[in-house]
Order: structure tokens, then sequence, then C-alpha cells
């Protein structure tokens, strides 16, 4: 088998042009990971924004729920004073009520909306 002599100049050329090469790639790879790096950051970002959303829309939901609550059963309370059924009737009922009711079934609506607002091609009727 005969092999090829490669000159010195051509056998630097080779080295030369393989390391240009190897850092062409390099490069590209560091700024590849940068804006991978850029694009996590800016989706963290996202998530916690929406988390922030989400976990001050349940606040005020819960809160909101806790009030009616708390108001009603000054009702119950007052009723059972003044020994006022039908009252005390009405505020049970509307305490059974709001405890069925799910406090999720908002969300639902929420994410519906986002939906429809992300949608360009939404037609929003009045």
């Amino acid at each position: 088998m005969f092999t090829q002599i490669i000159s010195p100049a051509e056998y630097l050329q080779q080295i030369l042009s393989a390391y240009a090469e190897c850092t062409q790639i390099t490069e590209e790879e560091r700024t590849k990971r940068r804006e991978i790096e850029a694009n996590e950051k800016a989706t963290i970002a996202k998530i916690h924004a929406q988390r922030d959303l989400l976990m001050a829309y349940l606040d005020r939901s819960f809160d909101e729920r806790a009030e009616n609550f708390r108001s009603l059963f000054e009702v119950v309370d007052q009723a059972i004073a003044n020994q006022n059924n039908e009252q005390l009737a009405i505020a049970l009922s509307s305490i059974v009520e709001i405890a069925k009711s799910c406090p999720f079934k908002d969300l639902a609506n929420l994410t519906s909306v986002r939906t429809s607002l992300n949608d360009p091609n939404h037609v929003w009727e009045f």
C-alpha cells in the first residue's frame, strides 16, 4: 500500500484549517448556549409572573369566599338570637350553596379568556 506523503506546509494548513473550524464551531455553540440561557430566563420569568397572577387571583377569591361565609354566619347568629327561622333558613341555604360551588370553576373561565385574548382570529361578540 502506498501512502501519500503530505508536505509540511500542507500538513500545517490542514491543522490550521481544523483549528479554525473548531474555533468557529465552539463560538457557534457558545452563542447557542447564551440564547438557550436567555430563553430559559425569559421562560422562568413568565412562569413566575403567571404563578403570581394565579396566586393573587386565588388569594382574592378565597378571601372573598371567607368573607361571604363570615357574613352569612353573622346573619345565622342574629337569626338565632332573634328567633327568626325564615332568616335562619335563608342564611343556611346561602351557606350551603356557597359551600357547594367550587372556587376553581371561575379559573376555567380565566383560561378561556386568556386563550381568546391570545387568539388574533377570535371574534368578540357583545
